[in-house]
């Protein structure tokens, strides 16, 4: 009975082996090669898989996601004869299974090389400063390269991007030297103009300061001139209508003589050329009253039949 057991025990292994290389489950976006001796049969995809036991076999199983591989700094010349270390990072996908498993050996390190000769090709034809400022076009020609050198891989490329491009030490600091002297550079010319515009509105606002004042003053004096036009125009009006002759124009004259001199600056008088003839007129009418005008030997004046005496009165001109 023992020897009966044992084959039993022998057999319900085999089976239960037999079963679990028969039945393959493939995990979502991934994929299974399938190999009988030997040779290429067929590729499992996701899900429940029959596989004939101890005949098929799984040869690779493939991961059908994109994948991120960060490669380490290359160094690179440019044209100008500069070595610079570019960091890369390839996305790619796994689109054939078969042939990523039989085209080619190992696709990640054939990524890697074709990655590096083909930076080399396009940043030798380029001198630094291209190098710097073209990141995408190289990422577009890397990209457009791998791409096509890949596709028989069964691989496809979807984005290649520089991390760094590290020029050597001395071009750093020529670098730094030369942005910090056009930062200074800006920041002297930001200056200069805010100088220059300051100036400006300054002259601006004073050129329109003095407009306004000459305009006030013009008004000024022209207000000035009209008021004293019209108290002229007013005493003159008054003069014609009160009919003054020059005995009271010369009385006024007199009248306003020490207002004249008053003051420390007025120490020349212009007198009018028609005073002295309004001052003739006053005195003669000052004669008139003298009390002794009719007294002493001078000749008689003729008498206007009363017995009084008749004087004649100077001329008024």
């Amino acid at each position: 009975m023992q020897p009966i057991i044992i084959v039993l025990i022998i057999l319900v292994v085999l089976v239960f082996i037999a079963l679990i290389k028969t039945i393959q489950v493939i995990p979502q976006a991934s994929a299974a090669i399938v190999e009988r001796f030997g040779r290429y049969t067929r590729t499992l995809n996701a899900g429940l898989n029959i596989v004939v036991p101890f005949i098929d076999s799984i040869r690779n199983r493939i991961d059908l996601r994109e994948q991120v591989v960060p490669f380490p700094p290359q160094p690179v010349i440019t044209q100008d004869n500069l070595v610079v270390n570019i960091d890369t990072v390839i996305y790619y996908q796994v689109t054939d299974a078969r042939a990523a498993t039989y085209e080619v050996a190992s696709y990640i390190q054939a990524i890697e090389q074709l990655t590096v000769t083909t930076l080399r090709n396009i940043i030798g034809g380029m001198d630094l400063e291209r190098t710097l400022t073209s990141r995408e076009e190289i990422n577009a020609a890397l990209r457009g390269v791998l791409d096509e050198a890949t596709g028989k891989w069964g691989i496809r490329v979807n984005r290649v991007e520089l991390k760094a491009i590290e020029p050597p030490t001395s071009i750093q600091d020529s670098m730094e030297k030369q942005m910090r002297a056009d930062r200074d550079k800006r920041a002297a010319i930001l200056t200069a103009e805010g100088i220059r515009q300051s100036q400006i509105l300054t002259a601006e606002g004073e050129k329109q300061s003095a407009i306004l004042r000459a305009e006030g003053e013009a008004k000024a004096a022209a207000l000035r001139a009209e008021g004293e036009a019209q108290a002229i125009r007013t005493v003159f009006e008054s003069i014609h209508a009160g009919d003054a002759d020059q005995k009271l124009l010369a009385y006024q004259y007199l009248q306003m003589l020490p207002k004249i001199a008053e003051g420390d600056a007025n120490k020349l008088w212009i007198v009018p050329s028609e005073i002295g003839d309004a001052l003739k007129g006053l005195s003669g009418a000052m004669g008139n009253f003298n009390p002794m005008a009719g007294m002493g030997g001078g000749p008689s004046k003729a008498g206007n039949g009363n017995g009084t005496e008749r004087r004649e009165q100077p001329p008024i001109d």
